[in-house]
């Protein structure tokens, strides 16, 4: 088929038309692209394609600097100009909240972008290939469970950059002393260089103080954790946390507060978006001496520490029982009060009164019925939603709405450059307040 791209899908792959109507989805294409492609799967409403031949390139076409582009599945968009992902991800926002949430309305602001395109990531997870050379680190294959073993990785800090392969080195050494084989590793940077390596395994003997020091020694790391993980592959739980070395934590600074963040413990990848990000989200909270918020999903304290430095009263809720031990240390650090509930958000919620505005920030999967129900019988004034999915997003806006709230507006922030991934920030107001 010959194709002319017209835009971009969630997802990565490049949007076209075949001659009998239907969508062809084709991945590596960039919007202005005219290829020549070859059918890979053919559904009744769509096609998937892969490019044979790009017969003109787009202007909006750039070379992708990384060596494993195309290979590794990390990054989709490293051959698109960054002002035209910016473009796809406000249009993906845009697309889900008409599409799936049958929303006309909703304002949808331009996306703001990253300070930085590369280099901006202070963790990533490396999945790990038994090699019969030893371990060896890197990320699935685009398209498949295949391991592609990477030497460095353009989205670490410069100074990191190289870590990976220092690190594989390193896990080799150990692999001839140990039966206990690492399941993935975790790299995590902060701003000041401070270097925190997870390695994950399952329970088993393993040579600590030997892993401690050949690790430090391989990428300078602050501090060594294991992780052990118990379970099936699908399911895994954490069954304990071992400090080789260092604290044990990793600490940053995001905006105006310094944050312990322990192994198991989320913390949004990229900093200095994450503080635009947090801006955005306090602003559209909109709290003062006055308010009783909720902050739900509250992890490390994001949202909650700049939120009790302004609001009355703050109640943070949280699950994951690591998180929660940070979240507390780090409003001690900061000399901020909150009061911290354990648990899930939909329960909590659900015997919560009086509260005015709820922030919530869940995982890709966005609420539970459960929660969304909880969260419509608080009735609170006012709902920030952080979301990390267009998708998920779309579908809790059109059940809030259907239940009396209106969106006023859409923040996008581009937290992961190079991706089709986009966070973004909604505020919906209950409209007997508006």
């Amino acid at each position: 088929m010959r194709l002319l791209i017209e835009s971009l899908a969630y997802g990565g792959a490049g949007v076209a038309s075949a001659d009998d109507g239907r969508v062809v989805f084709v991945e590596g294409a960039c919007p202005g692209d005219t290829v020549e492609a070859q059918a890979i799967e053919e559904h009744p409403r769509f096609l998937k394609a892969r490019i044979e031949t790009i017969l003109e390139a787009s202007p909006d076409r750039v070379q992708p600097p990384c060596p494993y582009f195309g290979q590794c599945g990390g990054c989709q968009w490293q051959h698109i100009s960054y002002e035209t992902q910016l473009t796809a991800k406000r249009r993906a926002i845009e697309d889900a909240l008409l599409r799936i949430g049958k929303i006309e309305s909703a304002e949808v602001a331009a996306v703001a972008a990253s300070p930085d395109q590369y280099g901006y990531r202070n963790k990533i997870e490396l999945s790990v290939a038994l090699t019969p050379k030893g371990p060896s680190l890197g990320f699935a294959r685009h398209g498949s469970g295949e391991i592609v073993s990477i030497d460095e990785c353009m989205l670490l800090p410069k100074a990191a950059r190289r870590a990976p392969r220092s690190l594989s080195g390193a896990l080799r050494y150990l692999g001839s002393r140990t039966e206990t084989a690492p399941e993935r590793v975790s790299i995590r940077v902060a701003r000041d260089g401070g270097i925190e390596v997870d390695i994950w395994t399952a329970p088993g003997p393993y040579p600590r103080s030997l892993a401690a020091k050949v690790i430090t020694d391989a990428v300078g790391a602050k501090t060594v954790t294991r992780v052990i993980a118990k379970g099936e592959k699908e399911a895994r739980r954490i069954s304990n946390v071992e400090v080789l070395s260092g604290p044990g934590s990793w600490r940053e600074r995001l905006g105006a507060y310094r944050y312990i963040v322990s192994a198991p413990s989320f913390f949004q990848v990229n900093t200095r978006a994450a503080e635009i990000l947090q801006s955005i989200t306090i602003a559209a909270a909109s709290v003062d001496e006055t308010s009783t918020v909720a902050d739900l999903y509250a992890g490390v304290g994001t949202f909650t520490l700049p939120l009790a430095a302004i609001a009355g009263e703050v109640i943070a809720v949280e699950s994951s029982a690591h998180a929660l031990s940070d979240l507390r240390r780090n409003l001690d650090e900061a000399r901020l009060d909150a009061e911290v509930i354990p648990g899930d958000a939909a329960r909590e919620l659900a015997g919560l009164e009086g509260i005015d505005t709820v922030v919530i920030d869940p995982p890709r999967a966005g609420l539970s019925q459960e929660a969304g129900r909880a969260l419509i019988e608080a009735r609170p004034a006012r709902i920030v939603y952080v979301s990390c999915d267009p998708a998920t997003l779309a579908r809790d806006a059109k059940i809030l709405r259907e239940s009396g709230y209106s969106i006023t507006g859409v923040s996008p922030v581009d937290l992961f450059p190079q991706t089709y991934h986009v966070e973004s920030v909604t505020t919906l107001i209950r409209e007997d307040v508006l």
